[in-house]
């Protein structure tokens, strides 16, 4: 049986977080990320950086964590009573990621470790994590590409792992009040540890790792497309949908506040702008309609291929 070596855990996800700002600066190429560390008062901290109005990403918000105390809260323990009476300690890097152009998605990942220990007994303790992503104006291209990568991160793990986790994925990034998914999905795992400790750590790593060779093309492939008011406006009202997510649904959001997190920092996610309309639909036939037709699962290494125009 493998060690569980928590410093090793903390070493990569501090690496990622580097590794990830510089790749997204250089793609920006303006004035970068701010970094801001903060002590959490029940036990731990974490390192938070933004870029915000940058020449490409509106606001990008990249945040490691490291949190530890004697009590989970009520969102740990109410579906795993074992949980209930352990220290803990979480750790992880989450990100979210607003762009400035309509035709550049959003996205999100996020992988994370979370151990809670008791005198006398067996550590519980698992990984988890994920990349998903959110378009405004799809290409499929951009779909096709995005699975691929995600496929590629599982692919040494077993050829049934990007089949089990992208359907979880399309299963949790799910609105239920909207019967829609939040975008075009990607990977989602949790509660990893039947692998034991080094093939679970490996494949989080794995999915880490393979985040920004997933997202940075997109954003060079679509980041100076033209677009003006009405696009823009349209990014502005789907965007109240991945609020209505993060605040609604995600389980990441209500541990943070739970346990005590810099608000600040578990709030990053949520983007600068953003527009509700009283039972706005667009108009059919349109651009803006044609989303709805990719807001559901989607077997997207399958997917016809037509080469974008743009």
């Amino acid at each position: 049986m493998s060690t569980i070596d928590i410093e090793s855990v903390k070493n990569y996800l501090l690496e990622l977080q580097n590794t990830i700002c510089s790749a997204l600066e250089e793609v920006d190429g303006g004035k970068g990320f701010q970094e801001d560390s903060w002590q959490r008062e029940e036990g731990g901290g974490g390192r938070t950086r933004v870029l915000a109005e940058g020449n490409v990403f509106e606001q990008a918000g990249i945040n490691f964590s490291h949190v530890y105390g004697n009590n989970l809260p009520p969102s740990a323990t109410a579906h795993r009573p074992d949980l209930a009476g352990r220290s803990f300690q979480a750790m992880g890097v989450s990100l979210v990621i607003h762009p400035n152009n309509p035709y550049v998605p959003t996205s999100h990942a996020n992988v994370r470790f979370f151990i809670a220990e008791k005198d006398g007994e067996k550590p519980i303790w698992w990984f988890g994590g994920g990349f998903d992503l959110t378009p405004y104006y799809l290409h499929v291209e951009d779909a096709i590409h995005w699975h691929q990568t995600a496929r590629a991160a599982c692919a040494p793990f077993g050829n049934d792992v990007y089949h089990k986790y992208k359907q979880w994925c399309d299963e949790y990034f799910y609105l239920k009040h909207r019967q829609e998914t939040r975008g075009v999905g990607g990977l989602f795992f949790d509660d990893l540890n039947e692998w034991g400790f080094d093939k679970s750590f490996d494949f989080m790593k794995s999915v880490g790792s393979h985040y920004i060779d997933a997202y940075r093309p997109i954003v060079q492939r679509r980041k100076d497309i033209t677009y003006g008011e009405r696009e823009r406006d349209f990014q502005l009202y789907r965007r109240g949908r991945y609020v209505e997510f993060n605040l609604v649904f995600d389980r990441g959001t209500l541990f943070g506040l739970q346990s005590g997190g810099r608000t600040e920092s578990i709030l990053m996610s949520l983007p600068p702008l953003v527009k509700w309309r009283y039972n706005w639909q667009p108009e059919p036939g349109s651009e803006e309609a044609k989303l709805n037709e990719y807001l559901q699962p989607i077997d997207w290494l399958n997917y016809p291929v037509n080469p974008d125009p743009a």
